[in-house]
């Protein structure tokens, strides 16, 4: 091989070997955070890989229903839980004092 050719074969491979480098690591980093927040994955001619049949989408959308409506019964409960406190704070001192007294009995 001519040595000029070998002079510049050496002086590329470095950087196209971190190019090479820099993209896969890119491709893993991206698959990586779909996966992680959820969104579904493309095959290679980009159709969806993940869920793979429509059973699963099903039982997937039947389980966060069922999370969906506990979490809004838990939300109900924290609001009416709320609503006591803000009736607490907000009530006359006096007011507070003297239901107070009244409830602990009558003061020799």
């Amino acid at each position: 091989m001519d040595p000029e050719k070998v002079s510049v074969l050496t002086t590329l491979a470095p950087m196209i070997g971190v190019g090479v480098i820099a993209i896969t690591a890119g491709w893993v980093i991206t698959t990586w955070m779909r996966i992680k927040n959820g969104y579904p994955l493309d095959g290679a001619w980009g159709q969806p890989v993940h869920p793979k049949t429509d059973k699963e989408a099903a039982e997937r959308i039947k389980l966060l229903t069922q999370e969906n409506a506990e979490l809004r019964a838990e939300l109900g409960s924290i609001k009416d839980r709320l609503g006591n406190v803000e009736k607490i704070v907000v009530d006359d001192s006096h007011r507070l004092t003297a239901e107070i007294e009244a409830l602990s009995g009558p003061t020799n």
